[in-house]
Protein backbone atom coordinates (compact mmCIF):
# COMPACT_ATOMS: atom_id res chain seq x y z
CA UNK A 1 0.00 0.00 0.00
CA UNK A 2 1.38 3.35 -0.81
CA UNK A 3 0.56 6.68 1.13
CA UNK A 4 0.41 10.42 -0.38
CA UNK A 5 2.52 11.31 3.38
CA UNK A 6 5.47 12.96 3.13
CA UNK A 7 7.61 13.32 6.23
CA UNK A 8 10.33 16.43 6.27
CA UNK A 9 13.15 15.95 8.80
CA UNK A 10 15.98 17.94 9.62
CA UNK A 11 18.47 16.81 11.23
CA UNK A 12 21.16 18.54 13.40
CA UNK A 13 23.83 15.86 13.41
CA UNK A 14 25.63 13.50 10.71
CA UNK A 15 24.83 10.83 13.85
CA UNK A 16 21.10 12.17 12.95
CA UNK A 17 21.33 11.22 9.53
CA UNK A 18 22.81 7.93 9.98
CA UNK A 19 20.06 6.80 12.37
CA UNK A 20 17.56 8.48 10.21
CA UNK A 21 19.06 6.24 6.94
CA UNK A 22 20.07 3.02 8.78
CA UNK A 23 16.28 3.61 10.04
CA UNK A 24 14.49 4.33 6.94
CA UNK A 25 16.60 0.92 5.21
CA UNK A 26 15.61 -1.16 7.84
CA UNK A 27 12.10 -0.53 7.45
CA UNK A 28 12.82 -0.51 3.34
CA UNK A 29 11.49 2.99 2.91
CA UNK A 30 12.27 4.57 -0.01
CA UNK A 31 13.52 8.52 0.48
CA UNK A 32 15.51 11.20 -0.74
CA UNK A 33 17.79 13.42 0.83
CA UNK A 34 17.84 17.00 -0.41
CA UNK A 35 20.30 19.99 0.20
CA UNK A 36 17.95 22.31 -1.33
CA UNK A 37 16.70 24.17 1.38
CA UNK A 38 13.45 27.17 0.73
CA UNK A 39 13.62 30.51 1.40
CA UNK A 40 11.75 30.73 4.50
CA UNK A 41 10.16 33.57 3.11
CA UNK A 42 8.74 32.14 -0.09
CA UNK A 43 7.55 29.47 2.16
CA UNK A 44 5.53 31.55 4.26
CA UNK A 45 3.97 33.20 1.63
CA UNK A 46 3.40 29.42 -0.24
CA UNK A 47 1.66 28.70 3.57
CA UNK A 48 -0.27 31.96 3.36
CA UNK A 49 -2.08 31.30 0.27
CA UNK A 50 -2.76 27.65 1.07
CA UNK A 51 -4.48 29.15 4.18
CA UNK A 52 -6.40 32.03 2.09
CA UNK A 53 -7.51 28.82 -0.20
CA UNK A 54 -8.50 26.99 2.34
CA UNK A 55 -11.04 29.64 3.58
CA UNK A 56 -11.88 30.32 0.32
CA UNK A 57 -10.05 33.89 0.48
CA UNK A 58 -9.71 33.70 -3.40
CA UNK A 59 -10.67 35.48 -6.47
CA UNK A 60 -12.38 33.74 -9.15
CA UNK A 61 -12.17 34.51 -12.51
CA UNK A 62 -13.83 33.04 -15.75
CA UNK A 63 -11.22 31.92 -18.60
CA UNK A 64 -13.28 34.90 -21.05
CA UNK A 65 -12.25 37.92 -17.96
CA UNK A 66 -8.79 36.72 -17.45
CA UNK A 67 -7.30 39.33 -20.27
CA UNK A 68 -9.18 42.01 -18.77
CA UNK A 69 -8.08 40.82 -14.81
CA UNK A 70 -4.93 40.45 -16.22
CA UNK A 71 -4.91 44.35 -17.69
CA UNK A 72 -4.02 42.59 -21.12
Amino acid sequence: MKTSDIFIVQPKTEEQVSALKAFMNALNIDFTISQNVYDPDFVEKILESREQAKNEEVIRVKKEDLNEFLSL
